[in-house]
């Protein structure tokens, strides 16, 4: 019997569910207080997860809630990251 194994899951800082680790995108702050989008999901840091959507980015963006949940200043420009990387998967 095959044992079936247990897909890692992380809960969406925007929405509040809980998806599978491939659907959602990964923000890094680092020591230094940069902040970057990881699309490994492996790189140093503390890290929080958005639905791969654009509604959420937005959505992400005017709640600021980035900024809250890695305690750091979250540029523009890492949002506008985060579309592109949702609109080259689509």
């Amino acid at each position: 019997m095959a044992t079936k194994r247990k897909i890692p899951e992380r809960k969406c800082v925007v929405t509040g569910e809980m998806r599978p680790k491939k659907e959602l995108i990964r923000i890094v702050r680092n020591k230094a207080g940069e902040v970057f989008v990881d699309p490994t999901g492996k790189k140093n840091g503390r890290g929080a997860y958005v639905t791969g959507t654009l509604e959420v980015i937005d959505k992400a963006e005017q709640s600021n809630v980035l900024a809250r949940t890695l305690n750091a200043e979250v540029e523009p420009a890492i949002y506008e990251e985060l579309r592109e990387l949702v609109r080259s998967e689509s």
